[in-house]
């Protein structure tokens, strides 16, 4: 069994495959999927899993160089959304919500989650650690 924190073995080793610029997007409930990207689907029911779990089971083994999400899902009041880890420290790309979906589709993975938020979308650019 593994020590760290991700135990979904498809998760897993889309993230041990990914290269420097590769994409992996995690989505809410309702983001569309196209043909091309590995589908993960951990929709269980509506919020579960909830994104901020399974953004943060995948950020516990994934180098992230950059972030993505929709302007739409941009908080008027205070900026970025709750759902966002600041605790990257770095400072989200954003896109319309259509340009996020066509990017989308040049990801390695779409996962898709049970969240239910609207445009509770991110995609995750990896990076290197050397």
């Amino acid at each position: 069994m593994k020590r760290t924190h991700l135990l979904h073995s498809d998760l897993s080793h889309v993230i041990a495959s990914l290269g420097h610029g590769d994409m992996l997007v995690l989505g809410d409930a309702g983001l569309p999927i196209p043909e091309g990207p590995r589908r993960i689907d951990l929709a269980v029911a509506r919020g579960i899993p909830r994104l901020t779990d399974v953004l943060d089971a995948v950020l516990s083994e994934m180098e992230v160089e950059h972030l993505v999400i929709a302007q739409e899902a941009l908080d008027p009041g205070d900026g970025l959304p709750f759902w966002f880890p600041r605790s990257l420290g770095i400072t989200p790309q954003t896109l319309t919500h259509e340009a996020f979906k066509q990017r989308s589709a040049a990801a390695r993975a779409i996962v898709r989650t049970g969240e239910c938020t609207p445009y509770a979308n991110i995609i995750l650019v990896a990076g290197v650690r050397f």
